[in-house]
């Protein structure tokens, strides 16, 4: 989560230095989409992987039951 918070300030920087300009819009708009994707995709792998995770841990803990293993 420390670097997610790291990029999004990184992100809000740039577009305050971009904000202040009037060339460039085009690239701003594509940097603001990219930062959007980035972020989707950071919140999905999460996402993902905690729900591995417990998909894991269920599956352990019913092996270990019918193992009979404490």
């Amino acid at each position: 989560m420390d670097t997610l918070i790291r990029f999004a300030v990184s992100l809000g920087r740039m577009a305050g230095r971009v904000r202040n300009e009037e060339r460039g819009a085009t690239a701003t708009e594509y940097g603001i989409s990219v930062g959007f994707i980035a972020i989707v995709i950071v919140a999905g792998v999460g996402a993902l992987g905690l729900a591995l995770n417990d998909s894991f841990n269920d599956l352990t803990t019913g092996i270990k039951t019918a193992l009979g293993i404490p």
